[in-house]
């Protein structure tokens, strides 16, 4: 029986009902999610707590495992695997951090837009990110369509950005909320990367636009000007008519699809416990499209 999933936002999201994600996978649902995904880009699966077991062998049916800003903390975790991310306020301890400590600061970067791991090439195709422990309000994560934001910029516009390519880094986003104490070989562990602003999605076909927390500056042109573009397009990107806002349930697992899905986390009480689990595969490696006019992946 194929899945099927109902939209959540006029124009993405789609909430599956009809698909348990505990057992295994038969390679012709894990092409209906892939499906689901290539149109959707952001799928919502309530009811569907995970273990860590469960939650990595899901996540492996849709490519190799990584651990992206993992290279950098160079810390130790509490899971069993190093591909899972701790979306969390908790310490390796078990206990609730303090609020000056790391693992806060990695909550208020996330509540900047970003797309996983744009900081590497191959970057990120699908996080997959579940729910474990929710503090009594807030921390809801917000998700934006990039392509219907590309398909909306006038068309003079999208001319003036063929072409142009942004830096991305690791620590860029850190270094915006003034996290700066990293080691010589934290900041070398992951080297700044170049991406176009306009790529399209080999599974849809559509241009999207991709930048975020982690594009630093736009190459070729002064630092000033390029983060004011850039600042421009996110402002765009962000409008209300391109956002859907998760509110999280226990046992909800969202997944999407970081090529052409910006995402960021809502404010909470950083003294309440919040704790969710982040499996990401990676993308292809980009490359040229065959006419030369955008970059696929």
């Amino acid at each position: 029986m194929s899945i099927n999933s109902e939209y959540l936002h006029p124009l993405f999201v789609g909430q599956v009902d009809n698909l348990a994600l505990q057992g295994a996978l038969s390679p012709a649902e894990v092409r209906d999610v892939e499906n689901e995904m290539d149109q959707k880009a952001v799928l919502v699966f309530r009811g569907q707590p995970l273990d860590q077991d469960q939650q990595i062998a899901f996540a492996r049916n849709f490519g190799q495992l990584e651990g992206g800003f993992i290279k950098v903390n160079q810390r130790p975790s509490r899971f069993k695997y190093a591909e899972l991310a701790d979306i969390s306020n908790v310490s390796v301890d078990g206990k609730v951090a303090e609020a000056d400590a790391r693992e806060v600061v990695g909550n208020f970067a996330n509540q900047l837009w970003h797309s996983d791991s744009s900081f590497q090439q191959p970057a990120a195709r699908y996080s997959m990110l579940s729910a474990i422990v929710l503090p009594p309000s807030g921390g809801d994560t917000e998700f934006c369509d990039m392509r219907a934001a590309y398909d909306d910029l006038p068309e003079d516009f999208k001319k003036e950005l063929q072409g142009l390519r942004a830096e991305h880094y690791a620590l860029h986003s850190r270094f915006i909320l003034g996290d700066t104490e990293y080691s010589e070989s934290q900041r070398n562990a992951m080297p700044p990367v170049s991406w176009p602003l306009i790529r399209t999605h080999a599974g849809s076909g559509r241009k999207f636009l991709f930048i975020g927390a982690h594009a630093s500056h736009i190459e070729g042109r002064p630092v000033a000007e390029g983060r004011m573009l850039l600042a421009e397009l996110l402002e765009h990107a962000t409008q209300p008519k391109f956002v859907y806002r998760h509110s999280w349930k226990v046992g909800d697992l969202v997944m999407w699809d970081n090529r052409c899905v910006l995402h960021r986390g809502r404010r909470y009480d950083v003294t309440a416990r919040r704790e969710l689990r982040r499996a990401t595969t990676l993308g292809r490696r980009c490359r040229l499209s065959p006419r030369g006019q955008s970059w696929v992946q």
